[in-house]
């Protein structure tokens, strides 16, 4: 495949020369037309497949200018689209060293030498192009947006914050749920490091940046566990229902040790049924069943979980009603119910829990950044996206 459309590029290049050169007028006696030499030596690499040879034939034979530039701008994105970044880079390398080169095509020529060494992992050549470009009103936008993808490659979250505030000014666009992600990649560095008080402060940048921020208040609410302050955690906690419902499913565990810590079971009983009422689809029936089993037996237990299981059938559900009617059962029933256990325990193991709603890209565990399309925030619990 690659040698066929490099032999028609080669034959559309050749036509074109045809056209612009050997036209002849009406009444003209028609010239004897002989091809270019290098189109055969050319085309004569392209069939011994050789074709970074055939490519240093192409750059010679067109001549750079205002008609032809385009030409090889296209051709250096094929390359580039297609993986042959090597090539890619060449092409555009070529141009940027004509000195005659307008200085809109040089712009545009830097510009995609900048993607090439993107393409091919050189950040630190690609970083000081987009950087010039940057002063460039017309390449500004697209050259920042190379920048905030480099610095988050990098890890290098400060940067990622300074460039996309100035995206922001530039497109007048907001960014601040991405840059409250750069807070929080930059408190879970610190927790790391054991700096808890810089950590919070970076969570508060977080909420102040984005109020919306189901990730700080995750993170917030981790750092006043750690220091045993429940109430304060419980607040951050219950900040994530009005933050994004979808969320809040991350939340259950850490909301029941919170209310185990101050003794107030009861509570937590009471806000997770208001909360099921409100939004069934929380997965906020297992520690419910667990607490009125705890309290009230199996049997109470086993009768909230069919009824909610019947108004809303889940595979997780299920799963955990049958789990409750195992305790009970004996003889044939018990086996017929571990059969139906192991069913839904296979399907549960396949199934995953969360999915990008922007590309799909679905797994096991939470991503603020989807692995795919590397947006933020993208990635759902498959239980919200079930409803």
């Amino acid at each position: 495949m690659d040698i066929l459309w490099l032999l028609l590029f080669f034959a559309a290049l050749v036509s074109a020369w045809y056209v612009g050169f050997r036209t002849q007028r009406d009444g003209d006696p028609v010239k004897k037309i002989n091809l270019p030499r290098d189109y055969l030596l050319g085309l004569n690499f392209l069939l011994n497949e050789e074709p970074d040879k055939a490519v240093d034939v192409f750059i010679k034979m067109l001549e750079v200018d205002s008609d032809t530039v385009e030409t090889h701008l296209a051709v250096g994105k094929l390359f580039r689209r297609r993986g042959e970044v090597d090539r890619a880079i060449r092409i555009h390398q070529n141009l940027i060293a004509r000195p005659q080169l307008d200085k809109a095509y040089r712009d545009q020529s830097l510009f995609a030498l900048g993607q090439d060494y993107l393409s091919a992992g050189f950040l630190d050549r690609a970083e000081r192009i987009f950087l010039e470009l940057v002063e460039i009103k017309s390449f500004s936008a697209p050259a920042l947006r190379a920048l905030l993808d480099i610095y988050q490659q990098e890890k290098n979250w400060d940067k990622a914050i300074q460039i996309a505030k100035k995206l922001e000014s530039v497109t007048k666009k907001s960014t601040q749920s991405d840059i409250a992600h750069y807070y929080c990649e930059l408190a879970e560095i610190a927790f790391k490091k054991g700096q808890n008080e810089q950590a919070n402060h970076y969570l508060k940048d977080a909420l102040d940046t984005d109020r919306q921020c189901v990730r700080a208040s995750l993170l917030q609410a981790r750092y006043e566990m750690n220091l045993n302050n429940y109430k304060a955690a419980l607040k951050s906690l219950k900040r994530i229902k009005t933050q994004n419902i979808d969320y809040l499913s991350e939340a259950i565990d850490s909301l029941a040790i919170c209310y185990e810590a101050l003794n107030e079971e009861d509570e937590i009983v009471e806000y997770l049924m208001q909360v099921l009422h409100e939004h069934p689809h929380v997965p906020a029936v297992l520690i419910l069943s667990e607490r009125l089993r705890k309290w009230k037996g199996d049997k109470v237990a086993a009768n909230f979980v069919a009824d909610h299981v019947r108004r809303y059938p889940s595979i997780n559900g299920l799963h955990l009603f049958i789990n409750l009617y195992l305790s009970n059962a004996e003889g044939p029933a018990r086996d017929d119910l571990l059969i139906l256990e192991g069913l839904a325990k296979t399907l549960l193991a396949d199934k995953p829990d969360y999915q990008c709603v922007s590309c799909g890209f679905s797994g096991k565990s939470l991503h603020w950044q989807c692995p795919g399309c590397k947006k933020w925030s993208s990635m759902k619990p498959l239980h919200c996206l079930e409803v």
